[in-house]
């Protein structure tokens, strides 16, 4: 049984983690790695908390050394990088506004100068600002939304790929609503199908290269993208329109992220896996 959301609201995204009542369950204590990615080197964008901190985790479990790219979220980095740590990994913590190609640039930089490789990028962060009409979408909004869900996806990809050998793997974070839609979130919606797409067409440019590129397509999670996007009404039944009836917890993907990481799926590329509650999306 997982615990009931209580009515609460953030007025800045992407969101705090720390903030969150009951707090995101980021790991699954059973869980128990078989190294999977033994001494890779991994980054993940929107690595301090929710889905990001939830892979963190299970990547460092799986023998995998961690950078992690966030916002400003330095209290939930701390969290994210001791947890890594203290199962035994290495983790850089770097903090960046990925809405511009230069900090890409930068932190591969900074992840090649610690590291020495990158084996695997996911691609993760987002921000979402519901709005009841298109008419309510600011031209800033769209390019916000556009720079940092989508854009930051092309730079990272751009800057990593230089440092990628044949078996590495790319995975991209999209979303149910970019096969549902959602009504209230036009742009959001817009950007993750953008991003099937940008994998399906980047998986077949890198295929003669050795490099797979998939997705996952996440339904509603319980990650601090939700009290700040939404009201605190809103908040308490989040999840409730799926089959199962309920949100996910960020734990609850990792594994799908560390098989599209692993050679368990070496002969996959192009892919979107879902992962939400038993929405039936069409592929």
């Amino acid at each position: 049984m997982f615990p009931m959301f209580q009515p609460q609201h953030q007025d800045c995204q992407p969101g705090l983690e720390y903030l969150m009542v009951p707090l995101p369950i980021a790991e699954n204590p059973d869980y128990i790695g078989s190294g999977k990615l033994q001494d890779k080197v991994a980054v993940i964008t929107g690595g301090d908390s929710g889905i990001g901190r939830a892979v963190t985790i299970a990547f460092a479990k799986e023998g995998a050394d961690v950078a992690i790219v966030y916002l400003c979220e330095h209290e939930d980095a701390a969290e994210t990088k001791r947890r890594v740590e203290e199962l035994g990994r290495r983790c850089l913590s770097i903090a960046g506004d990925l809405r511009h190609p230069e900090t890409s640039r930068n932190v591969i930089s900074q992840i090649i100068e610690a590291f020495g490789r990158v084996d695997i990028l996911v691609n993760n962060c987002a921000v979402q600002y519901p709005q009841k009409s298109i008419l309510d979408i600011s031209d800033e909004q769209l390019e916000n939304t556009f720079r940092t869900n989508l854009f930051s996806f092309f730079y990272m990809t751009k800057a990593a790929l230089p440092y990628m050998q044949r078996g590495s793997a790319i995975i991209n974070t999209a979303s149910v609503t970019a096969y549902e839609g959602q009504k209230e979130l036009i742009d959001y919606s817009s950007t993750k199908g953008a991003i099937v797409s940008f994998t399906r067409s980047l998986s077949l440019s890198l295929a003669s290269e050795g490099i797979r590129a998939n997705a996952v397509a996440p339904g509603p999670i319980w990650t601090p993208l939700i009290p700040s996007s939404f009201s605190a009404e809103e908040v308490m039944t989040l999840g409730r329109e799926t089959p199962m009836k309920r949100a996910g917890q960020p734990f609850e993907l990792a594994p799908t992220y560390v098989y599209l990481a692993s050679d368990d799926s070496s002969y996959v590329s192009g892919q979107v896996l879902h992962v939400n509650g038993g929405t039936i999306s069409s592929t």
